[in-house]
């Protein structure tokens, strides 16, 4: 069923629990998403980038709409990063139900001023908004911040925010990074800052930067002849922390990105004549579908929907 990001946040946020947010670029991702939260009876919001929308535009729309209101679980299409106010209106007329603008590069009160425009706008039509404070370092599409640029979320700022906008739903800094983690090891999530603004603001919290793809990927990755580094990204434990203490939303995109190259690579590695795109992106599918379902057990959000 397709419903608004409040339909399945508020519900998460109360359980302390967490909802993968995925990103899409096609119909394999988008089947690989939506499938895996029916089997696994999962509520889950599927995302486009504005990039997104550039590549796959309303058809792309369409199809995870059309999934969606035929599925028995409850699937929210969210614009991730939306980067105006018009940006989120468009996204509202191709039928999303869940629309981010993501002002986080303006001081605070032209991040207030651009989000509660967003907010009036999406609010008449019935849709729900996410909104971010604070900024995150590494870069996602049009969004560029340099590491000596990011800065966390400020709890008291938030409650700020949160009572000038009336967003629903707020993506705050906590040491992510946006795209595959490049550092050593495993990035510091401030557990401490998020049990803080989650105490003193009550509404669904948002996890951006949130990549942790499975050792097996990561290797099956490498031995098809791809190149990663040794950062090892989010811990499920610290993920699993996050979403006790008020992350409901947890964004994916770079563990899909690597598991559809994965398929696609041992795909055309077991038969280099192969030319079939079903028997190419048929299989990124199922690697895709394994680290979805691993995602939502690691979230809780398995038997929610």
């Amino acid at each position: 069923m397709l419903v608004t990001g409040n339909d399945i946040l508020v519900p998460a946020r109360a359980g302390k629990y967490g909802v993968g947010s995925f990103n899409t670029n096609n119909m394999e991702i988008t089947q690989a998403i939506i499938h895996t939260a029916e089997r696994l009876r999962s509520p889950v919001m599927v995302q486009m980038s504005e990039g997104a929308i550039k590549y796959g535009g309303q058809d792309l729309a369409n199809i995870v709409i059309d999934l969606a209101r035929r599925a028995t679980v409850p699937v929210a299409l969210h614009l991730d990063h939306g980067s105006s106010y018009a940006s989120a209106l468009k996204a509202i007329k191709m039928g999303f139900t869940s629309v981010m603008i993501d002002a986080s590069h303006h001081d605070f009160e032209g991040n207030v001023k651009e989000t509660k425009r967003v907010v009036e706008a999406a609010h008449a039509m019935g849709i729900s908004v996410e909104s971010e404070l604070g900024r995150l370092g590494g870069i996602e599409e049009h969004i560029v911040v340099d590491e000596k640029d990011a800065f966390l979320t400020d709890p008291e700022e938030a409650v700020q925010f949160i009572e000038q906008t009336g967003t629903d739903y707020l993506a705050i800094a906590i040491g992510t990074s946006h795209g595959a983690f490049k550092g050593k090891g495993r990035p510091f999530i401030d557990h401490a800052r998020i049990e803080k603004i989650a105490g003193l603001t009550g509404i669904p919290l948002v996890a951006h930067g949130s990549s942790g793809v499975p050792q097996e990927i990561v290797e099956r990755f490498r031995k098809a002849g791809g190149e990663i580094g040794d950062a090892a990204g989010i811990a499920d434990e610290d993920l699993q922390r996050a979403t006790g203490f008020g992350i409901a939303k947890v964004n994916v995109d770079t563990d899909l990105r690597l598991a559809s190259t994965v398929g696609i690579r041992e795909a055309l590695a077991a038969n280099a004549k192969e030319f079939d795109p079903r028997k190419i992106f048929g299989p990124a599918r199922e690697v895709m579908s394994q680290v979805i379902e691993h995602k939502m057990r690691v979230l809780g959000s398995v038997g929610k929907a």
